[in-house]
């Protein structure tokens, strides 16, 4: 295990929760939208996550990987996919609405405002969470430098 491994744990979990962010902003912001650039209404996003290897996040081969070890033990976080929320389109009965069908309904995204800001504090404590780790991670560098002295 390398010095900064720790450290690249953390900027893949700072990046992703940053991504989760932007896409529940992204949601957030079209909560309202009847029509997007297909006509159709929005549809909710959701990122999914998978653990990556720390080598592989950091793209730098350590001692380790010298040795012939590839397996750190550390894994970090990476982004496979932005999908769609499959679950149903909220509709609302408002027959003088220009997107109204013929019954009379308009159909509005699948976002519920209360689930994505609970969402996005999740993700600013996770985010806030890697920031502190990373923090810590320096400070022992540092100690480990001062110690060297």
């Amino acid at each position: 295990m390398g010095m900064f491994d720790s450290m690249h744990v953390s900027a893949s979990g700072l990046a992703a929760e940053r991504l989760r962010m932007d896409v529940i902003s992204q949601n957030l912001a079209n909560a309202n939208s009847t029509r997007g650039p297909d006509g159709q209404p929005y549809r909710r996003h959701e990122v999914i996550f998978r653990a990556t290897d720390v080598g592989a996040t950091a793209g730098t081969s350590g001692a380790s990987g010298a040795r012939g070890v590839t397996d750190s033990g550390m894994h970090g976080v990476e982004p496979v996919a932005i999908v769609e929320d499959p679950s149903a389109l909220r509709s609302v009965y408002d027959p003088s609405h220009p997107d109204a069908d013929e019954n009379g309904y308009v159909f509005y995204p699948n976002v519920n405002p209360v689930t994505e800001m609970v969402d996005m504090m999740t993700a600013t404590r996770a985010y806030e969470a890697n920031v502190t780790a990373m923090n810590a991670a320096k400070n022992m560098a540092l100690k480990a430098l001062d110690i060297l002295r």
